[in-house]
């Protein structure tokens, strides 16, 4: 005869495991309570749901709640490592899924912050078996660590721009005409170059008139540069044709395929062996 199993160990191939058929039936079916809980919380956000059907939501809520929160407790519970686990990734989006109900105690719009739950939907890659499927997110990865010095400096410049325009825009308007100070020149200098344009404070004067015209100019000029740097460091991460070695100067860490100088210091990257 088998050996009984410990509640502990049952409850640890039930609710950790995914390659069970308890496992993949458990996180099934709590893929299907986060689902409903979502849609509860959404038809609570409307306005004639949340009037007519206040009271039951906030009950069915509550049980959603109850159930989330013993579920966190019996993971703590079964876990070999329960202190990894309620620090780990997974571990705290667990926890954030309870918080806002009690929180909501004290605080009543806290309750639609549960949509937060939403997070634990990631857990579909455990069940599907798509985990291999996410690493091709290390092509993202690599193409905005490829990126983040170019971006940062187009950022710093067009921090300075908007600045100026801003700056500009206050002193050719002034407050009568809604540019109350410097500051607001600039919100308005990024709205404008953004090409997003809200409209709540636009130039009066023919000169500031130009000057926006400028700015707006200026922003379709600019807006694809970010775009465009990922989009290269992106493609040559998928092609895989990076090559792997420390530029002896500037310490930059991958080249194009088949470089011998450096595309930052442009010095050389070999040393000629005499």
């Amino acid at each position: 005869m088998d050996k009984p199993q410990p509640w502990r160990e049952k409850l640890y191939i039930i609710i950790l495991q995914t390659d069970t058929v308890a496992g993949r039936r458990f996180d099934s079916a709590l893929l299907l309570i986060i689902l409903t809980s979502l849609i509860i919380v959404v038809l609570d956000s409307i306005e004639s749901i949340h009037r007519d059907y206040a009271g039951l939501l906030a009950g069915i809520e509550w049980g959603f709640t109850a159930i989330f929160a013993i579920e966190y407790l019996l993971r703590l519970y079964c876990s070999p490592k329960p202190l990894r686990y309620a620090f780990s990734f997974f571990g705290l989006v667990d926890l954030l899924a309870i918080l806002p109900g009690i929180i909501a105690l004290y605080y009543a719009d806290a309750q639609y912050l549960l949509i937060i739950r939403i997070i634990r939907m990631l857990r579909i890659f455990r069940v599907l078996k798509l985990g291999p499927h996410l690493k091709q997110a290390n092509y993202l990865l690599s193409a905005l660590a490829g990126s983040r010095q170019k971006i940062t400096v187009f950022l710093l410049g067009v921090s300075t721009l908007v600045t100026v325009f801003g700056t500009l825009m206050y002193v050719i308007e002034g407050p009568e005409h809604g540019f109350t100070s410097i500051p607001t020149g600039i919100y308005w200098a990024i709205v404008t170059l953004t090409t997003v344009g809200f409209g709540d404070i636009v130039p009066r004067t023919p000169m500031g008139q130009v000057l926006s015209s400028l700015v707006m100019i200026t922003g379709y000029s600019i807006i694809a540069v970010p775009t465009g740097i990922f989009t290269a460091e992106l493609a040559n991460a998928m092609r895989g044709e990076r090559l792997q070695h420390d530029c002896p100067v500037c310490r930059k860490n991958n080249h194009e395929h088949g470089a011998a100088y450096c595309s930052r210091c442009s010095n050389a990257l070999f040393r000629k062996v005499e």
